[in-house]
């Protein structure tokens, strides 16, 4: 983990989170000896302008393959300004700026010349509310696989099985590809956005509050998708609800006022948080 943004901790603190960080989630093969771990995403010192407005101070963090990286903290402390940095969401908003440094496998995303399709077709993006396009379940799932070239139906079809397969909807949709995506559920709509994204082979799935507006069930559902996709994709996922966050999460980030509080291990932040802001945050003191 990079060193924390805003965290009141000393030094020996500092190393003990590392070390508890690297030695929980670092997987061993037969023998026992540790599988070194790939970082995908590292963010330093990022600042980030709402036209006067800095939404962002000095963020550093990074995200290691195949994990689920969970952003908490109030409404307003930049969590999915943040999310949206990572795949370049926010240059669509006039009168905003990026300062700093963000790296994808070693590579400068806000570096001249990036393509930004390309970007975002490896880092895809389930936002907060669903967001079918106006046509039939089977096109919503291969718009994405067109956009990238493919043309041939029958590749097309199984993009779509597949992708619905991954999502847990094939069995509910199966007989009603050339329905309107408006026809289904609010639920179920979001696991057609999510397929939607899987079915351009995203390497990592950025997730904006993706349980906010649904049900239970439909929440319950979201989650076993992010515990089956998490071993595959690496996910991050925004969310205020500190229950889904601890039960979702291998690690966690806590925003507050634009700043990284602390972040480590999902079991440590929410039972032995380093910082006083943390503890209060996760034990329902404020927020």
């Amino acid at each position: 983990m990079e060193p924390l943004s805003g965290a009141t901790i000393d030094s020996s603190q500092k190393v003990m989170q590392n070390t508890v960080t690297h030695s929980e989630i670092q997987p061993r093969n037969g023998s026992g000896a540790k599988i070194p771990l790939r970082t995908r995403i590292k963010a330093a010192d990022v600042n980030f302008f709402y036209g006067k407005f800095q939404a962002l101070h000095h963020i550093n963090l990074s995200v290691i393959e195949n994990q689920v990286m969970a952003l908490i903290g109030p409404s307003g402390c930049g969590k999915s300004t943040f999310l949206r940095t990572i795949n370049r969401m926010n240059d669509l908003i006039p009168g905003s700026r990026f300062e700093g440094s963000i790296q994808f496998d070693g590579a400068e995303i806000y570096a001249k010349g990036i393509d930004v399709v390309g970007l975002r077709k490896r880092i895809g993006m389930v936002f907060q509310r669903p967001n079918p396009f106006p046509m039939s379940i089977w096109d919503n799932i291969a718009y994405g696989p067109k956009i990238h070239g493919e043309r041939n139906r029958a590749n097309l079809d199984e993009i779509v099985q597949r992708s619905l397969t991954q999502a847990a909807l094939w069995d509910e949709v199966k007989d009603s590809l050339k329905k309107s995506a408006f026809d289904l559920s609010g639920g179920q709509q979001q696991r057609l956005c999510i397929a939607r994204v899987l079915a351009v082979d995203p390497e990592i799935i950025l997730m904006d509050e993706p349980c906010s507006a649904l049900d239970p069930n439909s929440t319950f559902r979201i989650e076993q998708l992010i515990d089956e996709l998490k071993d595959k994709i690496g996910i991050i996922v925004v969310t205020h609800n500190l229950q889904q966050a601890a039960r979702v999460s291998t690690q966690t980030a806590f925003f507050l006022k634009g700043e990284i509080v602390e972040t480590g291990i999902t079991h440590q932040i929410f039972t032995k948080p380093l910082d006083k802001r943390t503890e209060d945050y996760v034990q329902g003191r404020f927020g």
